[in-house]
């Protein structure tokens, strides 16, 4: 069935990989980011795919857009089936560094801007008892990393927010669901035109997936009943790991993460950024191309877990079995 799906952030990155693998679905897919140039190039292979777009200029940051967007959904598409929050920002920097208007507009984006949307969702789909909110998060929900202070400071928030309302939900005994998925880095534009006072151009902490991976766990997330669904087997360790021992990672982090997330190529220190308007289409992929892994084996296997966990099942009966020696009960009587 066609679902009609809001995507936030969709003109660009992973926002605007997940309206494209919606649309392949054949939904009618509602795109809201504030670039309009991104979101008509957006809505035009939303439209490729198979899909229907509503284009929606809105920053998150202000509920009352965001609002308005929804009313607006419903009102040409239909009642809203999935809401997808992706729309982020965030600054590289260190946080002696970091102006605090810019941190302010990092969590009114990435944070507030989930709020809003869900506060949104919630409205319409509460009273139908019916619906889907997926969160995109990041292993940075869970492990901090130096340079991303604001934006791991917001993604922390979210998964906490997230937990309170699947509680909610749970109490009201709704048909409602919130899930959240954890990505890691990921080839997107991010990395050209984020606020940054580094001295070298900006890069994802590898391994490095394509944004297309991140929208696939998406699609997942909204059609599978997952409390979250972690992508790529480095945020699965780093997630456990930091459980585990959080003061190796910190010491890990230190050595390592600095240098980690900077090429080696100089930056512009007047190169424009996007933290408070728009700068064009930048399209779904960044600069790491040839890096970037376009599939995921753990989450392949995540997406298969019943199968795993059956054969898991098997196979410890059947060692159970054999360590009871039955087989040589039953080979006996033959005999």
């Amino acid at each position: 069935m066609s679902r009609v799906v809001v995507v936030t952030g969709a003109s660009a990155g992973v926002g605007r990989a997940t309206a494209k693998a919606f649309a392949a679905r054949g939904d009618s897919v509602a795109l809201v980011a504030r670039g309009q140039e991104g979101l008509q190039a957006a809505a035009r292979e939303v439209e490729q795919a198979g899909g229907r777009a509503l284009v929606l200029p809105c920053d998150v940051s202000d509920a009352g857009a965001v609002e308005a967007a929804a009313e607006r959904v419903e009102r040409e598409l239909g009642p809203i089936d999935v809401w997808v929050n992706a729309a982020m920002a965030a600054v590289l920097a260190f946080v002696h560094e970091t102006a605090a208007e810019d941190a302010r507009r990092v969590t009114e984006v990435t944070y507030l801007g989930v709020v809003h949307g869900t506060m949104s969702a919630l409205r319409r789909m509460r009273p139908r008892d019916r619906g889907v909110i997926v969160q995109v998060g990041s292993a940075m929900a869970y492990r901090s990393i130096p340079l991303q202070a604001t934006y791991c400071g917001a993604k922390f928030a979210i998964r906490g927010f997230t937990d309170s309302l699947r509680s909610e939900l749970m109490h009201e005994r709704s048909k409602v669901r919130v899930t959240m998925v954890q990505l890691p880095g990921l080839n997107t534009p991010q990395f050209t035109w984020v606020r940054t006072t580094l001295h070298r151009h900006p890069r994802p902490v590898p391994p490095v997936f394509q944004p297309e991976v991140a929208a696939d766990a998406v699609v997942f997330a909204a059609e599978h009943r997952r409390r979250e669904v972690w992508v790529g087997a480095n945020s699965a360790i780093i997630i456990a790991g930091n459980k585990v021992a959080p003061r190796l990672g910190d010491w890990y982090l230190a050595r390592t993460n600095v240098k980690a997330q900077q090429t080696d190529q100089p930056i512009d220190p007047s190169r424009p950024d996007y933290l408070y308007h728009p700068l064009g289409d930048r399209g779904t992929h960044g600069p790491f191309d040839e890096e970037a892994h376009p599939r995921s084996l753990q989450l392949a296997l995540v997406k298969r877990r019943r199968l795993l966990l059956a054969a898991g099942a098997a196979g410890a009966a059947a060692a159970a079995l054999i360590g009871s020696g039955a087989p040589r009960a039953v080979a006996a009587r033959l005999r």
